[in-house]
Protein backbone atom coordinates (compact mmCIF):
# COMPACT_ATOMS: atom_id res chain seq x y z
CA UNK A 1 0.00 0.00 0.00
CA UNK A 2 1.30 3.24 -0.81
CA UNK A 3 2.09 5.75 2.04
CA UNK A 4 -0.31 8.93 2.02
CA UNK A 5 2.20 11.15 3.32
CA UNK A 6 4.84 10.60 0.41
CA UNK A 7 3.99 13.11 -2.73
CA UNK A 8 3.27 10.54 -5.70
CA UNK A 9 4.70 11.77 -9.22
CA UNK A 10 2.59 11.97 -12.25
CA UNK A 11 4.10 8.70 -13.74
CA UNK A 12 3.71 6.47 -10.52
CA UNK A 13 0.11 7.82 -10.36
CA UNK A 14 -0.59 7.24 -13.86
CA UNK A 15 1.13 3.98 -14.01
CA UNK A 16 0.33 2.21 -10.47
CA UNK A 17 -3.61 1.56 -11.24
CA UNK A 18 -3.22 -0.44 -15.02
CA UNK A 19 0.17 -2.42 -13.59
CA UNK A 20 -1.74 -3.98 -10.39
CA UNK A 21 -4.53 -5.46 -13.36
CA UNK A 22 -1.70 -6.81 -15.46
CA UNK A 23 -0.08 -8.54 -12.27
CA UNK A 24 -3.88 -9.81 -11.04
CA UNK A 25 -4.70 -12.05 -13.80
CA UNK A 26 -1.08 -13.57 -14.43
CA UNK A 27 -1.22 -15.00 -10.44
CA UNK A 28 -4.75 -16.14 -11.13
CA UNK A 29 -3.78 -17.31 -14.43
CA UNK A 30 -0.56 -19.35 -12.47
CA UNK A 31 -2.89 -20.56 -9.41
CA UNK A 32 -5.08 -22.13 -11.84
CA UNK A 33 -2.91 -23.90 -13.78
CA UNK A 34 -1.29 -24.89 -10.51
CA UNK A 35 -4.41 -26.45 -9.50
CA UNK A 36 -5.67 -28.13 -12.85
CA UNK A 37 -1.81 -29.67 -12.51
CA UNK A 38 -2.55 -31.04 -9.23
CA UNK A 39 -5.78 -32.53 -9.86
CA UNK A 40 -4.66 -34.21 -12.83
CA UNK A 41 -1.04 -35.10 -10.88
CA UNK A 42 -3.48 -36.54 -8.25
CA UNK A 43 -5.96 -38.33 -10.61
CA UNK A 44 -3.08 -39.39 -12.43
CA UNK A 45 -1.48 -41.25 -10.18
CA UNK A 46 -4.18 -43.26 -8.75
CA UNK A 47 -5.63 -44.07 -12.02
CA UNK A 48 -2.22 -45.65 -12.87
CA UNK A 49 -2.78 -47.68 -9.56
CA UNK A 50 -6.03 -48.81 -10.71
CA UNK A 51 -4.55 -49.98 -14.49
CA UNK A 52 -1.84 -51.27 -12.70
CA UNK A 53 -4.00 -53.76 -10.26
CA UNK A 54 -5.26 -55.10 -13.53
CA UNK A 55 -2.46 -56.95 -14.73
CA UNK A 56 -2.07 -58.23 -11.46
CA UNK A 57 -3.93 -61.61 -12.63
CA UNK A 58 -1.16 -62.31 -15.20
CA UNK A 59 2.12 -60.56 -13.75
CA UNK A 60 1.53 -60.29 -10.19
CA UNK A 61 1.91 -57.42 -8.14
CA UNK A 62 5.92 -57.52 -8.43
CA UNK A 63 5.67 -57.54 -11.62
CA UNK A 64 3.83 -54.45 -12.49
CA UNK A 65 5.98 -52.80 -9.49
CA UNK A 66 9.26 -53.87 -11.97
CA UNK A 67 7.39 -52.22 -14.75
CA UNK A 68 6.63 -49.28 -13.23
CA UNK A 69 10.46 -49.02 -11.87
CA UNK A 70 11.42 -49.24 -15.11
CA UNK A 71 9.63 -46.32 -16.79
CA UNK A 72 10.25 -44.59 -13.16
CA UNK A 73 14.02 -45.07 -14.09
CA UNK A 74 14.04 -43.93 -17.65
CA UNK A 75 12.23 -40.55 -17.15
CA UNK A 76 14.22 -39.83 -14.32
CA UNK A 77 17.53 -40.51 -15.90
CA UNK A 78 16.48 -38.37 -18.68
CA UNK A 79 15.47 -35.69 -16.12
CA UNK A 80 18.23 -35.59 -13.78
CA UNK A 81 20.94 -36.84 -15.68
CA UNK A 82 23.13 -38.49 -13.19
CA UNK A 83 26.92 -38.35 -13.35
CA UNK A 84 26.95 -41.98 -11.82
CA UNK A 85 31.11 -41.76 -12.52
CA UNK A 86 31.75 -38.53 -9.59
CA UNK A 87 29.77 -40.16 -6.98
CA UNK A 88 31.77 -40.30 -4.23
CA UNK A 89 31.30 -43.30 -1.19
CA UNK A 90 29.43 -40.55 1.34
CA UNK A 91 27.21 -39.47 -1.91
CA UNK A 92 26.41 -43.29 -3.03
CA UNK A 93 25.67 -44.28 0.33
CA UNK A 94 22.43 -42.51 0.43
CA UNK A 95 21.49 -43.34 -2.97
CA UNK A 96 21.52 -46.93 -2.50
CA UNK A 97 19.26 -46.53 0.73
CA UNK A 98 16.87 -44.52 -1.38
CA UNK A 99 17.22 -47.10 -4.18
CA UNK A 100 16.28 -50.18 -1.43
CA UNK A 101 13.34 -47.96 0.15
CA UNK A 102 11.81 -47.10 -3.25
CA UNK A 103 11.48 -50.41 -4.59
CA UNK A 104 10.47 -51.58 -0.67
CA UNK A 105 7.60 -48.81 -1.29
CA UNK A 106 6.03 -49.48 -4.17
CA UNK A 107 6.03 -53.16 -3.83
CA UNK A 108 4.45 -53.05 -0.40
CA UNK A 109 1.93 -50.74 -1.35
CA UNK A 110 0.90 -52.65 -5.28
CA UNK A 111 0.63 -56.04 -3.05
CA UNK A 112 -1.36 -54.30 -0.32
CA UNK A 113 -3.83 -52.82 -3.07
CA UNK A 114 -4.04 -56.57 -4.50
CA UNK A 115 -5.22 -57.46 -1.12
CA UNK A 116 -7.28 -54.58 0.56
CA UNK A 117 -8.31 -52.45 -1.98
CA UNK A 118 -7.08 -48.95 -3.67
CA UNK A 119 -8.50 -46.75 -1.30
CA UNK A 120 -7.38 -48.92 2.34
CA UNK A 121 -4.05 -49.21 0.93
CA UNK A 122 -3.30 -45.62 0.12
CA UNK A 123 -4.79 -43.62 3.07
CA UNK A 124 -2.49 -46.24 5.24
CA UNK A 125 0.81 -45.43 3.15
CA UNK A 126 -0.18 -41.74 3.40
CA UNK A 127 0.20 -42.29 7.59
CA UNK A 128 4.00 -42.21 6.82
CA UNK A 129 4.61 -38.79 5.10
CA UNK A 130 1.73 -37.39 7.96
CA UNK A 131 3.68 -38.60 10.76
CA UNK A 132 7.29 -36.85 9.43
CA UNK A 133 5.53 -33.90 9.20
CA UNK A 134 3.52 -34.10 12.45
CA UNK A 135 6.72 -35.08 14.35
CA UNK A 136 8.60 -31.86 13.71
CA UNK A 137 5.68 -29.82 14.88
CA UNK A 138 5.30 -28.60 18.60
CA UNK A 139 1.77 -27.13 18.81
CA UNK A 140 -1.02 -28.82 20.37
CA UNK A 141 -3.02 -28.49 17.51
CA UNK A 142 -0.84 -31.13 15.65
CA UNK A 143 -0.73 -33.45 19.01
CA UNK A 144 -4.94 -33.14 17.76
CA UNK A 145 -4.45 -34.05 14.23
CA UNK A 146 -2.46 -36.68 15.07
CA UNK A 147 -4.39 -38.39 17.78
CA UNK A 148 -7.13 -37.64 15.04
CA UNK A 149 -4.81 -39.82 12.37
CA UNK A 150 -4.63 -42.15 14.68
CA UNK A 151 -8.12 -42.99 15.34
CA UNK A 152 -8.98 -42.72 11.69
CA UNK A 153 -6.22 -45.92 11.21
CA UNK A 154 -7.20 -48.11 13.90
CA UNK A 155 -10.54 -47.36 12.54
CA UNK A 156 -9.54 -48.70 9.55
CA UNK A 157 -7.94 -51.52 10.93
CA UNK A 158 -10.32 -52.32 13.11
CA UNK A 159 -11.32 -56.26 13.43
CA UNK A 160 -13.59 -57.73 10.85
CA UNK A 161 -14.35 -61.28 9.57
CA UNK A 162 -13.25 -60.20 6.02
CA UNK A 163 -10.25 -58.19 7.48
CA UNK A 164 -6.58 -59.11 5.94
CA UNK A 165 -4.40 -58.12 8.50
CA UNK A 166 -1.02 -58.31 6.15
CA UNK A 167 -2.32 -56.11 3.35
CA UNK A 168 -3.22 -53.52 6.65
CA UNK A 169 0.35 -54.40 7.45
CA UNK A 170 1.86 -54.03 4.24
CA UNK A 171 -0.01 -50.58 4.07
CA UNK A 172 1.55 -49.46 7.17
CA UNK A 173 5.22 -51.12 5.88
CA UNK A 174 4.49 -48.76 2.67
CA UNK A 175 3.72 -45.80 4.78
CA UNK A 176 7.41 -46.50 6.97
CA UNK A 177 8.95 -46.47 3.99
CA UNK A 178 7.73 -43.46 2.47
CA UNK A 179 8.69 -41.57 5.37
CA UNK A 180 12.25 -42.66 5.11
CA UNK A 181 11.59 -42.09 1.46
CA UNK A 182 11.31 -38.18 2.59
CA UNK A 183 14.10 -38.40 4.99
CA UNK A 184 16.70 -39.97 3.17
CA UNK A 185 15.69 -37.44 -0.16
CA UNK A 186 16.65 -34.50 1.87
CA UNK A 187 20.07 -35.82 2.83
CA UNK A 188 20.46 -36.97 -0.49
CA UNK A 189 19.16 -33.61 -1.90
CA UNK A 190 22.17 -31.66 0.54
CA UNK A 191 24.63 -33.90 -1.21
CA UNK A 192 24.07 -34.00 -5.02
CA UNK A 193 22.82 -31.23 -7.00
CA UNK A 194 19.54 -31.56 -8.65
CA UNK A 195 17.36 -34.48 -8.91
CA UNK A 196 20.57 -36.71 -9.96
CA UNK A 197 20.37 -38.41 -6.36
CA UNK A 198 16.52 -39.51 -7.08
CA UNK A 199 17.33 -40.35 -10.85
CA UNK A 200 20.58 -42.74 -9.96
CA UNK A 201 18.20 -44.11 -7.12
CA UNK A 202 15.94 -44.87 -9.75
CA UNK A 203 18.38 -46.51 -11.85
CA UNK A 204 19.65 -48.83 -8.92
CA UNK A 205 15.89 -49.98 -8.12
CA UNK A 206 15.13 -50.54 -11.51
CA UNK A 207 18.62 -52.95 -12.40
CA UNK A 208 17.61 -54.89 -9.03
CA UNK A 209 14.01 -55.57 -10.58
CA UNK A 210 15.77 -56.66 -13.78
CA UNK A 211 15.93 -60.22 -12.65
CA UNK A 212 12.04 -60.34 -11.74
CA UNK A 213 10.71 -59.04 -14.86
CA UNK A 214 13.12 -61.83 -16.50
CA UNK A 215 10.96 -64.68 -13.96
CA UNK A 216 7.77 -63.31 -14.29
CA UNK A 217 8.63 -63.60 -18.47
CA UNK A 218 9.89 -67.21 -18.13
CA UNK A 219 7.38 -68.13 -15.88
CA UNK A 220 4.78 -67.52 -17.93
CA UNK A 221 4.72 -65.19 -20.84
CA UNK A 222 2.91 -62.13 -20.86
CA UNK A 223 -0.50 -61.03 -22.58
CA UNK A 224 -0.10 -57.67 -24.36
CA UNK A 225 -2.69 -56.15 -22.55
CA UNK A 226 -1.12 -57.02 -19.37
CA UNK A 227 1.97 -55.54 -20.30
CA UNK A 228 0.28 -52.47 -21.32
CA UNK A 229 -1.78 -51.99 -18.28
CA UNK A 230 1.81 -52.00 -16.24
CA UNK A 231 3.57 -50.21 -18.57
CA UNK A 232 0.18 -47.30 -18.35
CA UNK A 233 0.74 -47.30 -14.40
CA UNK A 234 4.51 -46.90 -14.80
CA UNK A 235 3.87 -43.61 -16.92
CA UNK A 236 0.78 -42.81 -14.88
CA UNK A 237 1.56 -43.46 -11.76
CA UNK A 238 5.28 -42.39 -11.90
CA UNK A 239 6.59 -40.23 -14.92
CA UNK A 240 3.29 -37.58 -15.05
CA UNK A 241 3.14 -37.20 -11.39
CA UNK A 242 6.96 -36.42 -11.15
CA UNK A 243 6.71 -34.07 -14.21
CA UNK A 244 3.47 -32.42 -12.82
CA UNK A 245 4.64 -32.02 -9.27
CA UNK A 246 8.10 -30.09 -11.38
CA UNK A 247 5.10 -27.69 -12.79
CA UNK A 248 2.94 -26.93 -9.81
CA UNK A 249 5.68 -26.54 -7.46
CA UNK A 250 6.58 -23.21 -9.36
CA UNK A 251 2.50 -21.82 -9.58
CA UNK A 252 1.73 -22.70 -6.00
CA UNK A 253 3.31 -22.27 -2.65
CA UNK A 254 4.57 -25.48 -0.79
CA UNK A 255 1.31 -25.56 1.74
CA UNK A 256 -0.89 -25.24 -0.94
CA UNK A 257 1.13 -28.09 -2.49
CA UNK A 258 1.11 -30.18 0.82
CA UNK A 259 -3.23 -29.47 1.14
CA UNK A 260 -3.68 -30.89 -1.95
CA UNK A 261 -1.38 -34.15 -1.32
CA UNK A 262 -3.60 -34.93 1.44
CA UNK A 263 -6.64 -35.19 -0.39
CA UNK A 264 -4.85 -38.08 -2.32
CA UNK A 265 -6.38 -40.81 -0.25
CA UNK A 266 -9.76 -39.78 -1.16
CA UNK A 267 -9.06 -39.87 -4.76
CA UNK A 268 -7.39 -42.93 -4.52
CA UNK A 269 -10.96 -44.47 -2.73
CA UNK A 270 -13.31 -42.76 -5.86
CA UNK A 271 -10.85 -44.48 -9.03
CA UNK A 272 -11.57 -47.60 -6.49
CA UNK A 273 -15.15 -47.64 -6.21
CA UNK A 274 -15.91 -45.97 -9.87
CA UNK A 275 -12.87 -48.18 -11.92
CA UNK A 276 -12.51 -50.60 -9.55
CA UNK A 277 -15.83 -51.90 -7.82
CA UNK A 278 -14.22 -51.55 -4.57
CA UNK A 279 -16.65 -49.85 -2.34
CA UNK A 280 -16.32 -48.59 1.06
CA UNK A 281 -18.58 -48.67 3.61
CA UNK A 282 -19.84 -45.34 6.20
CA UNK A 283 -17.21 -46.10 8.77
CA UNK A 284 -14.30 -46.42 6.04
CA UNK A 285 -14.94 -43.08 4.56
CA UNK A 286 -15.61 -41.21 7.81
CA UNK A 287 -11.98 -42.60 8.65
CA UNK A 288 -10.24 -41.92 5.26
CA UNK A 289 -11.71 -38.21 5.88
CA UNK A 290 -10.19 -38.18 9.61
CA UNK A 291 -6.73 -38.60 8.21
CA UNK A 292 -7.23 -36.24 5.42
CA UNK A 293 -8.92 -33.68 7.61
CA UNK A 294 -5.81 -34.30 10.28
CA UNK A 295 -3.49 -33.04 7.73
CA UNK A 296 -5.45 -30.59 6.40
CA UNK A 297 -5.81 -28.62 9.23
CA UNK A 298 -2.30 -29.47 10.22
CA UNK A 299 -1.37 -27.20 7.42
CA UNK A 300 -4.03 -24.05 7.65
CA UNK A 301 -3.49 -24.28 11.45
CA UNK A 302 -1.63 -20.49 11.64
CA UNK A 303 2.11 -20.80 13.02
CA UNK A 304 3.88 -17.81 15.52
Amino acid sequence: MDDPGMPAAPSASTTAPSAAPAAEPEGSRRRAVGIATMVGSGLSNQTGAAIGSLAFPVLGPTGVVAVRQYVAALVLLAVGRPRLRSFTREQWGPVLLLALVFGTMNLSLYTAIDRIGLGLAVTLEFLGPLTVALAAARRRIDAACAVTAAAGAVTLMRPQPSTDYVGMGLGLLAAVCWASYILLNRTVGRRLPGVQGSAAASAVSALAFLPVGVFVVLREPPTAPAVGYAVAAGVLSSAVPYLADLVTLRQVPPAAFGLFMSVNPVLAALVGWIGLGQGLGLVDWTAIGAVVCANALSILAPRR
